[in-house]
């Protein structure tokens, strides 16, 4: 069995964001020489997701008008407890909880093994620094 680590880093601008990382994914699944397995691709940061979606921009625009509604940006200690601590993020903490962390794809023929509209998205809840996202080979 083998395994290979790699890392996707990015600093995206904004607040919240969606980026395709699928090509990354594809490089790091073919750098990692497995022919048959799974990849885990996990952000690495508490205010941000990793997840399978389709890749059309109207979807996107309505994933982050829905996030907002759910979990408002609001700066103000009073509307959320956890900016008490300092922070401002705390709605960045929730929308990442919706979103999810992590993605487990299985890898067959040595490529990404997908539906036919899936893609690999970061999603940015919290953006404007640099952030990683780990990609862990496991396979034969």
């Amino acid at each position: 069995m083998k395994s290979f680590t790699d890392y996707v880093t990015m600093n995206v601008p904004g607040k919240m964001t969606f980026v395709n990382i699928t090509p990354q994914v594809s490089q790091a699944v073919r750098k990692s020489g497995v022919t048959e397995g799974i990849v885990l691709v996990n952000t690495m940061h508490i205010t941000s997701s990793v997840f399978v979606n389709d890749d059309e921009s109207g979807l996107h625009h309505d994933f982050g008008k829905w996030l907002e509604g759910l979990a408002p940006f609001n700066p103000d200690p009073n509307h959320y407890h956890h900016n008490r601590t300092g922070e401002d993020n705390a709605d960045a903490h929730l929308k990442r909880q919706i979103m999810g962390r992590e993605v487990v794809v299985a890898i067959t023929k040595g490529k990404l093994d997908f539906g036919p509209w899936e893609q690999i998205f970061y999603g940015e809840f919290d953006g404007d620094r640099a952030k990683r996202v780990l990609v862990k080979v496991i396979g034969e």
